[in-house]
């Protein structure tokens, strides 16, 4: 490799300049501020907007953890209770002494 030649110098530039960008691409993604062209420090600003996305998505979060909670009431519901609940009803149905509300949706009440 000659040292001295234009190739070299193209690389050590290329080189630099990948550095430079994975170096503001880091720092963006963790939200340090930015470095200009100069060595300047650019400071991220957080406009009403930015400010109110954040605030909708901390609630969208909150309402999704609490309806995530619900689910996982309702599967304990569906799979622990599922099979009893049908075996009560039926026990209830042939319970009825023929006092009270029908049991039985095809049979109505004559007024």
């Amino acid at each position: 490799m000659d040292w001295g030649g234009p190739s070299f110098v193209i690389a050590i530039v290329a080189l630099s300049t990948a550095g430079w960008l994975i170096n503001n691409w880091i720092r963006a993604k963790h939200g340090y501020s930015l470095e200009d062209e100069w060595g300047g420090k650019t400071e991220r600003s957080d406009s009403a907007e930015t400010k109110r996305l954040r605030e909708e998505n901390r609630e969208l979060h909150d309402k999704l953890d609490s309806m995530q909670d619900r689910m996982i009431v309702l599967e304990k519901i569906v799979t622990d209770r599922g099979y009893s609940l049908s075996d009560e009803i039926e026990a209830l149905r042939d319970r009825d002494t023929g006092t009270g509300v029908p049991l039985d949706i095809k049979t109505s009440e004559k007024a």
